[in-house]
């Protein structure tokens, strides 16, 4: 076991992947209209009152700086079905939204078709935490799928699945 001055990075990933997490895609735009994207497995429910919710990303993410500009997001949370989306918004690429059908959100940010909820945030704040910052967004408008699909979930390195 590591002492608490020593934890290596590759055991921290290794156990903290023993935590399942649920999986989203933030989506936005830079203020040129450049799309961008990112799969992220950190988003959470913040607060009820007023309606909060955030993520962590890496602090040097450039989807991130692109979405930071207009200060608004959307997450769309994956379906058990959109495992190919899950890859292709991990890694940073110009062609992302390449044959992905979405539509505008209320807020104007793309909403994933096929996924099982949207949720839509303007930028309330954002924090430095280690070599990730936390973005808290102010929740603006969001919505479920009528769909039975499962939602989508990422445990110990693997895609997997919620039942519905």
């Amino acid at each position: 076991m590591s002492s608490k001055h020593s934890i290596d990075t590759k055991d921290f990933r290794s156990v903290m992947g023993n935590f399942p997490t649920g999986v989203v895609v933030i989506t936005g735009e830079s203020s040129s209209g450049e799309l961008a994207g990112m799969t992220i497995g950190s988003f959470v429910s913040v607060s009820l009152n007023p309606p909060l919710a955030g993520f962590f990303i890496g602090s040097g993410s450039p989807s991130w700086k692109k979405i930071a500009e207009t200060g608004k997001f959307c997450a769309s949370v994956l379906s058990v079905d959109q495992e190919e989306w899950c890859w292709r918004f991990a890694k940073e690429s110009e062609a992302r939204f390449d044959g992905v059908p979405f539509t505008r959100g209320v807020n104007g940010t793309p909403r994933l078709e096929g996924s099982v909820a949207w949720i839509e945030c303007d930028v309330d704040q954002v924090t430095t935490a280690g070599d990730h910052d936390f973005v808290l967004g102010r929740v603006t408008t969001l919505e479920a799928s009528k769909s039975n699909a499962g939602a989508m979930t990422f445990y110990r390195g693997a895609i997997g699945g919620t039942a519905r």
